[in-house]
């Protein structure tokens, strides 16, 4: 395997001057409305967040899968599976259950509080 070597470059001094040299400004553009919109986050009484669409369908009687859940947030099935347990579990402290019917696909839901 080659070696890298660095080569260190001498910087020229400069010439003292008696007066600083002033740096031009350059004209600032107004920001567009797409650009505003990206950098804009949701705020956490948004309604239509992706945190409610899993509770609301995790409160259903029977509950949800990953694969509904992943389709209904755009998120992929190991994202859900990190927020069903990091989110839901262990932020918001919700009693979170599954079950899984014979020869079926594993369900969430929210158990009721006791």
């Amino acid at each position: 395997m080659a070696r890298k070597t660095s080569v260190k470059i001498a910087r020229k001094k400069q010439p003292d001057s008696p007066a600083k040299k002033v740096r031009t400004v350059k004209s600032i553009k107004p920001a567009s409305a797409k650009s505003v919109a990206k950098k804009q986050k949701p705020g956490k009484d948004d309604a239509g967040s992706k945190k409610d669409i899993i509770l609301d369908l995790l409160r259903r009687k029977d509950g949800a899968s990953v694969a509904e859940l992943a389709a209904a947030t755009g998120w992929q099935k190991h994202s859900v599976r990190g927020f069903l347990s990091g989110t839901v579990k262990k932020k918001l402290s919700l009693p979170l259950d599954s079950d899984r019917p014979e020869g079926g696909e594993r369900r969430y839901f929210l158990r009721e509080r006791s």
